[in-house]
């Protein structure tokens, strides 16, 4: 017992303290670092998002331009400025600058009666029945109901514009989304590679497959999620200019978040059809009509494909990351929370996978652990 005592040699004695103070300086170093960064995250995993989705787009460009990466980078920069930064700025300026009237009209109770709707009343056959129904509805309690329902609705929509009025704090984030961007673009590889092996460092190989797949929802996120958003609310928004809603750029701006949070353009462009006709607009109420067909239906088409490009996710993730973003990061987090909860949905579902698929039967598994 001895001899064998001795072959192995004496243990090695464990120092816990060293590990412990050990630890703790890293602990330390690590919060210390995400201190000093903590004004540029944000910028940076915006910028992170916009690369990732458009880096085959600088690629393409840089074959176009004779290899040149400098030439391609100060093309996508242009065209981030251009269709990106310029008009989401001159959408919070406008709704900044309009906010008077929509927190008065949010707030004003007599904004919030029930209409009395006396045009029920032409209807053939049925129009009288449906005008007293309404009415009984009206004196039954839905006028108090009303009154209730508007002080919440008018502190949600001071909330929302107080959200958009933090323009300096936008402003400064556009400018550091666009210089990483910037910088990225230029160097992307070379990140790439670091973040690859950093996470192969951390978990070997499966590290680095979660680094891939996290691309890969990043991408399916700003490409199926927000650029369908972008191109309906900007169509939706085209729409309403020229059928001659008023506040059509506020109406924009509403439209982008509906399809952002998957509820559809449809919610803003069918009151405003209603609205033509209800003034007896027809023309263009039918002008309108057509042209919301067309841009309702668009992400039954422009969706899919383009989700495909990356990765298939949840609508009800894309919600809830949108919803959750707004309320903890502000207008930034209607882009970023999409993808935070994109990026953790994938890789919690390829950690789920790797093991084998339980008993379709769950009496079998039942029995199975009475017999253990």
């Amino acid at each position: 017992m001895n001899e064998g005592n001795s072959l192995r040699g004496p243990q090695p004695k464990v120092d816990l303290p060293r590990i412990m103070f050990g630890t703790l300086f890293i602990a330390l170093m690590i919060v210390s670092c995400f201190w000093v960064v903590r004004p540029f995250v944000l910028g940076f995993a915006w910028a992170s998002m916009i690369v990732i989705a458009t880096w085959p787009l600088l690629t393409k460009l840089q074959e176009m331009m004779w290899g040149k990466r400098w030439l391609s980078v100060l093309v996508m920069m242009l065209l981030l400025i251009l269709l990106f930064v310029i008009p989401i700025s001159l959408v919070i300026v406008s709704l900044i600058d309009n906010s008077a009237p929509v927190l008065a009209w949010a707030s004003s109770a007599t904004s919030w009666q029930l209409p009395d709707l006396a045009w029920l009343n032409s209807i053939p056959l049925v129009g009288s029945k449906l005008y007293s129904t309404w009415h009984s509805l009206m004196n039954g309690g839905g006028s108090a109901i009303m009154a209730k329902v508007q002080p919440y609705i008018g502190q949600a929509v001071t909330w929302f514009i107080a959200q958009a009025a933090h323009v300096g704090s936008f402003m400064l984030h556009c400018t550091l989304m666009l210089l990483f961007s910037a910088l990225l673009y230029s160097r992307g590889e070379h990140v790439a590679l670091g973040i690859r092996h950093f996470a192969i460092r951390l978990a070997a190989q499966r590290g680095d497959a979660a680094v891939i797949l996290a691309a890969q929802s990043i991408r399916a996120v700003a490409l199926g999620v927000v650029v369908t958003a972008l191109a309906q609310s900007v169509l939706g928004g085209i729409g309403l200019a020229i059928c001659g809603i008023s506040g059509a750029t506020l109406l924009t701006v509403v439209m982008f978040i509906c399809c952002l949070a998957q509820l559809g353009p449809l919610l803003v462009l069918v009151p405003a059809i209603i609205w033509l006709y209800w003034t007896g607009d027809t023309t263009w109420g039918t002008v309108l009509l057509v042209w919301s067909c067309v841009v309702g239906t668009m992400d039954g088409v422009l969706r899919p494909a383009l989700i495909r490009l990356g990765a298939d996710l949840p609508m009800i993730l894309i919600l809830s990351g949108v919803i959750g973003g707004l309320l903890a990061f502000g207008m930034i987090g209607l882009f970023i929370g999409p993808v935070v909860l994109a990026v953790s949905y994938r890789l919690i579902s390829a950690w789920i996978h790797e093991a084998p698929e339980p008993d379709k039967d769950p009496e079998q598994v039942i029995q199975e652990l009475e017999k253990l």
